[in-house]
């Protein structure tokens, strides 16, 4: 059953357009000229309870609108949105009772409380039963490892204690849905490891629905199951990240290096994608042949030193994809 369902729902902003030169200056004083910016258009899409999704898409394309909208901040021009059969503009108290939103870039702690005051404060906030509190700050706590830095006010914490933080915060009133925003942005990749992971882990443990917004093609890899990528508010691609790979890519590359220059492809099913002297990487599709049986078929007529297989990035596909769109 989808818990969140976007339909047909489009955005529009006024923009008032900047006079240029000192009489139109004056003339906008009366009457300023405008024009209307489609952020979002008929974007469609449902997401069930406990998905973990990507919504990726270059700056501009609508995603900060979009998730604006789900989190009742803005209000739709047109279609409907509904969040666990909450209208979240017309009931902004009660549908931000059931989620929780962590932005990379800005922080939901008090500069001057420690991490402890800092629970006690958003346990009143959101009104959370004192067994249910203590349950979930032990649990976080030791998930998130923050035992150490409990006692510290926030400004004497690392940007990724920080993050650690905010995350903890976001999810103490076991919110139903979770929007993520760049949450590894700035991270070292021992931080970014542990958030990842966290992040997994909490989605498997409490079923929480998790929408993740990013430009790190290694947080989608790692953390979500699904991708719904937007360009210029419309939607261009909502599907699992397998087959987002294989409808995508020219397929995978394997590089070998060879004792000679003396080279030997005889399939059709394999391509000569790079000639490099004695480095040759070949081109194939995993769903035509098997890579066991290309490794065979390049060793049992070369003389084959070393090989490498190289699977296909998210990173270059997607770059790939928006760069034709351009």
């Amino acid at each position: 059953m989808a818990f969140i369902e976007v339909k047909q729902v489009s955005k529009e902003f006024v923009v008032y357009n900047k006079a240029k030169g000192f009489l139109p200056s004056l003339k906008s004083l009366v009457r300023r000229e405008q024009s209307i910016k489609q952020a979002v258009q008929d974007v469609n899409f449902t997401i069930g309870q406990g998905e973990l999704v990507a919504y990726i898409g270059p700056n501009g394309a609508g995603k900060s609108t979009t998730i604006k909208m789900l989190s009742g901040i803005l209000q739709p021009t047109g279609g409907t949105i509904e969040v666990g059969g909450i209208v979240p503009y017309r009931e902004r108290r009660r549908n931000a009772m059931r989620m929780g939103v962590v932005f990379g870039q800005r922080s939901q702690l008090y500069w001057d409380l420690a991490m402890e005051d800092t629970f006690d404060l958003y346990k009143k906030m959101y009104k959370i039963e004192e067994r249910r509190y203590k349950h979930n700050v032990d649990f976080y706590v030791e998930l998130l490892e923050m035992q150490e830095f409990l006692t510290r006010p926030v400004r004497q914490l690392s940007l990724g204690q920080k993050m650690r933080a905010n995350l903890a915060v976001a999810l103490l009133h076991d919110p139903q849905v979770v929007y993520l925003d760049e949450p590894t942005i700035g991270l070292d990749i021992i931080a970014k490891t542990k958030i990842r992971t966290f992040i997994r882990e909490i989605n498997k443990e409490k079923n929480i629905t998790l929408m993740l917004t990013t430009h790190d093609m290694d947080d989608i890899e790692q953390i979500c199951n699904r991708i719904i990528m937007i360009d210029h508010g419309r939607i261009i691609y909502d599907g699992s990240l397998a087959a987002f790979k294989q409808e995508h890519t020219g397929g995978h590359l394997i590089t070998v290096d060879l004792e000679t220059e003396a080279f030997q492809l005889d399939d059709p099913r394999l391509t000569l994608y790079k000639d490099e002297g004695i480095r040759k990487t070949v081109l194939f599709q995993k769903e035509a042949i098997p890579v066991t049986e290309v490794i065979q078929k390049l060793t049992e007529k070369n003389r084959v030193i070393d090989l490498q297989i190289k699977e296909p990035s998210i990173e270059e596909i997607v770059k790939g994809i928006y760069e034709q769109r351009k």
